[in-house]
Order: structure tokens, then sequence, then C-alpha cells
């Protein structure tokens, strides 16, 4: 851990809602598997009401701990963290992860020897050490959508073909390009990170990762899964069940309405709207998977969107004197 003027190679940021016991052994973990890294912690802590940020504050004094005045979602609170971060690259990490050896270490390796990339991914694994497939992601298309209208993609979750947006045919115990990286396990150049603006404020939560690597690709990066950059995630700690799933929806339509055309968009929701359909009639057909009936009865919010960043409030920073932060 770096201490004094020195500046670090990589700054890690984490965004934390109610999340104390797992950001106590993530931040545990990191600090126990990269002794001799040159890495700063900048913990954004989501207003939580759990006694996470005190926590981070009393265990971790070497991480800094900055505490917004609501709930603003994943990526704006990001963009808190990463302007305030002074490494050469930034690592998002989840809080409900556990890190697996130097993941720093590997990572800054990778990176140094190819600096092409830009942006870097890792491996998400179960519990038992194998992979949850969750850390690499295709873009969105319209036959991939069609494939969860169908069904195809939940029938035939191990095929290229049928289940494209998951990527089960990559190697991950070698490195590969991907088309996009999860803001669970991202490392990316901080000079990158500010040309593209950072995160949209368009998204409260999930496909903004999606998009950012969309527009770094545009800027010439080419994200890649780095193997040996590897930690447990246990797996939607903040957000689970029906609302995960709704709020996984909002974040999909979100990304159709930025970056496809109107026609175009109109399908993939039209496609995203069927797909839960079925599974909603399936589950009152066989009496399982009930939250899909939940879910098809929040159609509406959904298929709107996150709201607009014109509808939102400013992100403020609590302390002895508030204060908006701009562009976020």
């Amino acid at each position: 851990m770096t201490s004094g003027p020195t500046t670090p190679a990589v700054s890690v940021v984490i965004v934390s809602y109610q999340t104390r016991d797992l950001i106590r052994r993530a931040l545990s973990t990191l600090r126990t598997a990269s002794p001799a890294g040159s890495y700063e912690v900048i913990v954004v802590d989501n207003a939580s009401t759990d006694g996470s940020a005190e926590a981070v504050e009393n265990e971790f004094p070497e991480a800094r701990v900055v505490r917004l005045t609501r709930n603003v979602g994943f990526g704006r609170a990001v963009n808190v963290g990463a302007s305030r971060a002074r490494g050469t690259w930034i690592l998002l990490l989840n809080p409900d992860t556990e890190l697996v050896g130097d993941v720093i270490g590997e990572f800054v390796a990778y990176a140094r020897a190819n600096p092409e990339h830009r942006v870097y991914t890792g491996r998400t694994l179960h519990d038992d050490r194998t992979d949850d497939g969750r850390s690499a992601f295709a873009l969105p298309s319209l036959w991939g959508y069609v494939c969860f209208a169908t069904g195809l993609s939940t029938v035939f979750r191990r095929s290229r073909l049928f289940n494209p947006e998951e990527l089960p045919g990559l190697d991950r115990s070698m490195p590969a390009r991907v088309p996009a990286a999860s803001g669970c396990l991202m490392l990316l150049q901080r000079s990158l990170f500010a040309e593209l603006g950072g995160f949209l404020p368009d998204y409260f939560m999930y496909s903004e990762d999606i998009d950012l690597c969309h527009r770094a690709t545009l800027l010439g990066a080419s994200p890649v899964l780095v193997p040996g950059a590897r930690v447990v995630h246990v797996g939607g700690a903040s957000s689970t069940g029906v609302n995960k799933r709704i709020m996984l929806l909002q974040g999909k339509t979100t990304y159709l309405r930025l970056r496809w055309t109107p026609r175009r968009a109109a399908a993939g929701r039209a496609l995203l709207a069927a797909g839960v359909a079925v599974r909603a009639a399936g589950a009152r057909l066989t009496g399982r998977a009930g939250y899909w009936r939940q879910v098809w009865a929040a159609r509406r919010t959904w298929l709107a969107g996150w709201p607009p960043p014109t509808q939102l409030p400013a992100v403020e920073v609590a302390g002895p004197a508030q204060s908006a932060t701009p562009g976020v």
C-alpha cells in the first residue's frame, strides 16, 4: 500500500451500498493479496444505513471514504471516485468480491505489456473456483434478443449460437479479446476514463459498463480478458430477486434508447417484452420462477428505461461542507 506523496499505479474504486460485511471482506482480501502493490483505495458509499462507511473508516484507514447523501447508482458513484483518483489505471471492483491472488499485480503486468487494449477484465468465479461467466459479454444484438424472446438462450445456455450475449464458448483460461467487460472487475486507463467522460449518468445500474466499453472501442480500445486476474464473486449482493431483474431490464432498454436507431430499439424492446411474457406464462403454468410474473407486471417501468439525466438530482458529497459533484 502506498503512503505519502507517491503516485500510485492503480486507483481501486469500490462503490458500496448496504454491503458492510461484504466490503470488509473484500478490502481484507485486497490488503492481503497485494501487500506490496502501488495502489490506493477509494470507497464511495451510496448513503448506506448499515454502517458500511463507518466500518471501512475504522478498519481500513488506508482507504479514502467518500460519502454521498443519496444512492445515485453505480456509474455516477464511480465517477465521483474516479474524479479523486491519482493512479495511471483505475480498477473497478465490486464490494461482493474476494480477490484470488495478486489481482492488481496480474492486471498491471498484463496492461504494461499490452497497453493497446486500454480496458481489461479478469475472471469472476463461483465459490468452487469455477468461472461464473459474468466478467465479459457480447454487445446486445437483435439475434440475441430473438433468442431471449423464444427461450432459446435459456434452453441452450451453453450454445454460442443461441446465447451469444453471455459468450459461452469463450475460453477464459487464456487471454482473449472481448466485446465488453463487466464493471464488477474492470481495469482501464484513467486517461481513457476521462476521455470518455466516465460512465453516462443515464444509467442507474446495469449496462453502463457495456455502454462504456462500446464507446471505448470507438476510440480504439479493445477490451481483453486477463485470466490471471481472478475474484470470487458473491453476485448481486446489493440487489436481488425481482428488483434486480427489473433493473437489469431497465439498463438494457436504456442502452437500446441510447445506442440503437428508434426502429431497431423498438424491435429490441418488443423482443425483451416477449421474452419476459413467455417466462411469466411459463411460471403461471408450472408454479415455478414466480418472480417473472412480478417482472412482467412491472413492464411499464423497465420498458421506459432509466430516467434521463435532466430529471436526476445533483450528486452531493456528505461532509461539513456538502458539495455537488459536477458532470456526474
